[in-house]
């Protein structure tokens, strides 16, 4: 039976020991992927990551699962505003299939859980195609949940909005993220899935092609 959490359960600051001893409780791993870009004047580069890791963390402790350092570059459109940065969907693609890989076969992760809130097709697309040998992938588009009831303009664009501004908007998250999972049953192994209204990509084994 899994200990009581106390987390979040960071990596980077676990030791390989504590590391192993949490995977052997449960074998998943959360992701948090952000982004670096203008949200407009008001709001800082990070806004994104800031939300995704708040995420991270609650789940990590109200599951007791092990939470990976973040991600903080995803695709979107080129920077209006200094001091954004997007990588290319191939680049997010190639990065994001080299870490789940490394955790999946060095760590033996049988579980992950990749948080994004970034609604760019391109940036969903890198990381909706990863490909594991055994492990499943669970992609969670947070500004995909509908979150009208809990919002003064429910209609309001998200990006710069209200749900981006506010520091209710992101407890907001964080409770509506207790309902997801890790706590939800997995995908089968070797596939992943969409988390609001996108689909289920098929199966893509490494090196070979979609079947």
């Amino acid at each position: 039976m899994m200990s009581q959490a106390t987390g979040p359960w960071p990596i980077k600051e676990m030791t390989p020991g504590a590391i192993r001893e949490r995977l052997l409780e449960r074998p998943t791993l959360i992701v948090p992927v952000g982004t670096t870009e203008q949200h407009g004047p008001h709001l800082p580069l990070g806004c994104d990551t800031i939300v995704v890791e708040r995420l991270a963390d609650d789940l990590s402790s109200a599951f007791g699962t092990l939470r990976a350092p973040t991600i903080e570059y995803g695709v979107h459109a080129p920077a209006a505003f200094p001091g954004g940065a997007a990588l290319r969907r191939r680049t997010l693609h190639r990065v994001m299939n080299e870490l789940i890989e490394s955790w999946e076969e060095g760590a033996g992760v049988r579980e992950f859980v990749i948080l994004t809130a970034q609604a760019s097709e391109a940036h969903l697309e890198a990381l909706s195609t990863i490909r594991t040998d055994r492990a499943s992938v669970q992609v969670i588009d947070i500004f995909s949940l509908d979150f009208g009831n809990l919002l003064e303009q429910p209609g309001a664009p998200i990006q710069g909005g209200e749900l981006d501004t506010s520091g209710p908007g992101l407890r907001t998250h964080a409770r509506a993220a207790r309902a997801l999972p890790p706590g939800a049953d997995p995908p089968a192994p070797g596939r992943q899935s969409r988390i609001g209204g996108l689909s289920q990509p098929r199966h893509r084994p490494k090196g070979g092609a979609p079947v």
